[in-house]
């Protein structure tokens, strides 16, 4: 059977499987350095033991999520060349130095005030601490910057020339790296992180309190984590909306798939629920709204709004992915808003630490940043196809010339490997979060032996190139 098998089709599963994988650590780490930076800084301000209690906990924690992302990232960059090499020979002149700058720029600043963070409380001054910890949380974001670039470029090209030989070379770095798309995408996926980082945060605090369990510890984590839903959470939902438009402009095929919308229409109604058939170019079992489509994207009830017959089948990207993905993250982006107004009414009623429904709903969020980060990754990369480099390079001419069997072979491999050390690296960060926050005052150590190791083991791997926020 293996013969039947399409080596572009194993290979974007192979891809996305690792992908999947390495996005959520890099989409928790990102906010979570910079929520340790403010826990830090208000321990300095106000000399509360809690806070310091607290950054004690989750900077365990974020070590292990930091060296599982530069494991996974390293994995994921080797597959450009075993998988994709007609691809990255193509583009290497213009993604080569962008990923290049990432290292240059960001690996730099977190590889060097890393250890500091992690290992040196109590060897240097607690400003030199807090300094380090800011810079980490900063490297991350420079990560992000040129990552989300490099994608960005992928997404709307520009800023080229195509060569006698048929190999990309830059025209204007400028171009390229402020490609059309990339200021919205790069904010979309900060904030994203933050999020994730609030509702994880907020989820183990708001377990504490139905416990009983570290009581002010998790007033701390849960008071913190929904003030980021009350702002952040309104922000990411217009950043949303200015993206979308953004796709609309440029991207129109991904719009109408994520839209679910076959025919070009003027008024188009929101698709609440249907089923794509794209065999058939229809939708089966439709729920509409009439004319909201229209409103969101053209801001104009009776606004034109093309429909995927107006690309030839082979151009259209895949429909019921990225139809559905696109609401598992709008839903989730809109569950974390409610969830904001209901703790900002808790609050001023005096009720936040105490309601019981409000602590279960928030733990049922826990992981909804990651779904949602990954769903949108699912509609950011789904609905480019048929394109690795939108409208330049069609995925089926960038394939390694490989055989079916050598990539389903090395996919078993992958899901057999990651699930052990994926599975063995959460269950430690939940062992971590039973265990609960280190009291000033117990014998235990800051920084666990295990924790140290895994570090140490992890971050020489770093040095091949690997991104450990990609």
């Amino acid at each position: 059977m293996l013969e039947l098998l399409d080596p572009v089709l194993l290979a974007r599963i192979q891809f996305a499987f690792t992908i999947a994988f390495h996005i959520i650590f890099p989409a928790f780490t990102i906010g979570l350095a910079a929520w340790l930076a403010v826990v830090e800084w208000r321990w300095l301000r106000t000399g509360n033991p809690v806070y310091q209690e607290v950054y004690r906990m989750w900077v365990k924690i974020f070590a292990v999520c930091f060296g599982m992302g530069v494991v996974s990232g390293v994995v994921m960059s080797y597959q450009f060349g075993t998988n994709w090499s007609v691809f990255s020979d193509k583009v290497a002149n213009i993604l080569g130095p962008l990923l290049g700058y990432e290292v240059l720029t960001a690996f730099f600043l977190e590889a060097s005030f890393l250890g500091i963070m992690l290992f040196g409380w109590g060897r240097v001054s607690r400003r030199m601490h807090f300094t380090a910890t800011c810079i980490v949380a900063v490297g991350t974001l420079i990560s992000a910057f040129w990552i989300l670039s490099a994608n960005s470029w992928m997404q709307t090209p520009q800023g080229f020339t195509v060569g006698n030989d048929g190999l990309l070379y830059p025209t204007s770095w400028m171009e390229i790296i402020f490609n059309p798309s990339f200021p919205y995408r790069y904010f979309h996926m900060v904030t994203g992180a933050f999020l994730t980082t609030a509702f994880v945060v907020g989820g183990v605090g708001s377990y504490y309190l139905f416990r009983q369990k570290f009581v002010e510890h998790a007033k701390v984590m849960v008071g913190m984590a929904m003030l980021m839903a009350v702002f952040v959470a309104p922000a990411q939902i217009f950043i949303g909306d200015m993206h979308g438009l953004n796709t609309l402009e440029h991207q129109p095929a991904k719009i109408a798939a994520m839209e679910g919308l076959w025919d070009t229409e003027k008024g188009a109604g929101l698709r609440v629920f249907a089923v794509p058939n794209q065999a058939e170019q229809k939708n089966d079992y439709e729920i509409v709204i009439p004319k909201l489509t229209s409103m969101v994207l053209t801001h104009d009830w009776d606004g034109e709004v093309k429909g995927l017959k107006e690309w030839a089948p082979e151009d259209q990207p895949p429909v019921m992915m990225t139809f559905f993905a696109f609401r598992v993250m709008v839903g989730i982006g809109v569950a974390m808003a409610f969830t904001g107004v209901c703790a900002a009414i808790l609050y001023l009623t005096g009720r936040l630490f105490t309601c019981r429904a409000f602590q279960l709903w928030c733990m049922l969020l826990t992981p909804s940043g990651f779904i949602a980060v990954i769903s949108g990754w699912i509609v950011t990369e789904v609905g480019r196809q048929p394109y690795t480099a939108y409208g330049v390079i069609r995925t089926s001419e960038s394939i390694s010339p490989v055989i079916p069997e050598q990539i389903a072979i090395t996919l078993l491999a992958f899901i057999i490997v990651y699930t052990l050390v994926f599975g063995a690296g959460s269950y430690y960060i939940l062992k971590l979060i039973r265990k609960g926050v280190p009291i000033a005052g117990d014998k235990e150590e800051f920084y666990d032996h295990s924790t140290e190791a895994a570090v140490a083991t992890h971050l020489p791997s770093r040095l091949t190139g690997g991104s450990d926020n990609a």
